[in-house]
């Protein structure tokens, strides 16, 4: 089986042994002949020229398997016929996990009123999480992680999708029913993916359905919130927002959220695919498209996921 390691040349030092020590039975190469390729995998920023792949020559691939959990760069490419699988990655589910809870408790707690500054503040007791109404928007494998330990740690969560499929243990609120889901969230947490639908879905308003007070965690995509209508809603409902994804990446430093004091910014590392995880989900795609058996997490194209 021979694969194209169709990412940019700093994965190839980590990803390499990975996929190999994953599956062995793989001829691993970062260039050749586009016809004799079984296989392509794929992270954004290939070819490093900036241009788009031409996937038209790999006559002979069976699948194209993201190493990113989002395919928006690569699912609208008019030249992809091959079959598109995103990346579930454990890793990836667990680390955004910790980083989503991590934020939630901090807005629960209140941890930013303590300020060091000599004022004994002990009438600052915060509610039991379960008095706390946190919604996630977004229930594929991510946003499923994250509802079930927000749950775990005892706060009253709803999920919100467009289809509304079911989560065990999560009521889970359907497309029309998104300003109901906004209208509870004393915390937002934000994992859905960028397609037509979901871009600016926060906007003046929806955003302006939030309670007064509202944490907004946004880890998900940065075209889902109007970046010009977010710091308005913030000021006016003495809400916060923590971004970790932006429409452009990597923000400039001269971008009114980074000096903000209702805005806190950290630079993607929400969650990060990990080689040591990832490599044998790839591999057993690999696996299944020689084989001909049905691949996993295959990509919808007109749903974008």
């Amino acid at each position: 089986m021979r694969v194209l390691f169709a990412a940019p040349g700093h994965y190839w030092k980590a990803w390499a042994p990975a996929l190999r020590a994953a599956c062995p039975e793989v001829e691993l190469c970062r260039d050749g002949d586009p016809a004799g390729f079984d296989a392509l995998i794929y992270a954004p920023g290939y070819p490093e020229d900036g241009g788009a792949l031409d996937f038209t020559p790999f006559t002979r691939a069976r699948v194209v398997q993201s190493l990113w959990a989002g395919v928006e760069r690569i699912v609208t490419n008019p030249t992809l016929t091959q079959p598109l699988c995103r990346m579930v990655d454990p890793g990836l589910a667990l680390g955004m996990r910790d980083y989503c809870l991590g934020w939630a408790m901090r807005a629960h707690l209140g941890m930013d009123a303590y300020a060091q500054d000599g004022v004994w503040r002990n009438g600052q007791v915060p509610p039991l999480a379960s008095a706390r109404r946190v919604t996630v928007l977004g229930l594929g494998e991510l946003g499923r992680t994250v509802a079930l330990g927000l749950a775990g740690l005892g706060f009253d969560v709803t999920g919100w999708s467009l289809s509304g499929r079911p989560v065990e243990g999560i009521e889970v609120l359907a497309g029309p029913d998104l300003p109901r889901a906004l209208q509870r969230a004393e915390i937002l947490v934000c994992l859905l993916p960028d397609t037509a639908q979901t871009r600016d879905l926060l906007d003046a308003e929806t955003l302006a359905l939030l309670p007064r007070g509202a944490w907004i965690v946004n880890a998900g995509r940065g075209t889902l919130i109007d970046e010009e209508a977010l710091i308005p809603a913030l000021e006016d409902g003495g809400r916060h927002a923590v971004l970790d994804v932006f429409r452009h990446e990597p923000l400039p430093p001269g971008h009114p959220f980074w000096a903000h004091p209702r805005v806190t910014v950290t630079p993607h590392v929400a969650a990060e695919t990990r080689p040591a995880t990832a490599a044998p989900v790839a591999a057993e795609n690999l696996r299944r498209a020689m084989a001909g058996a049905p691949l996993l997490h295959l990509v919808d194209r007109t749903r974008g996921y």
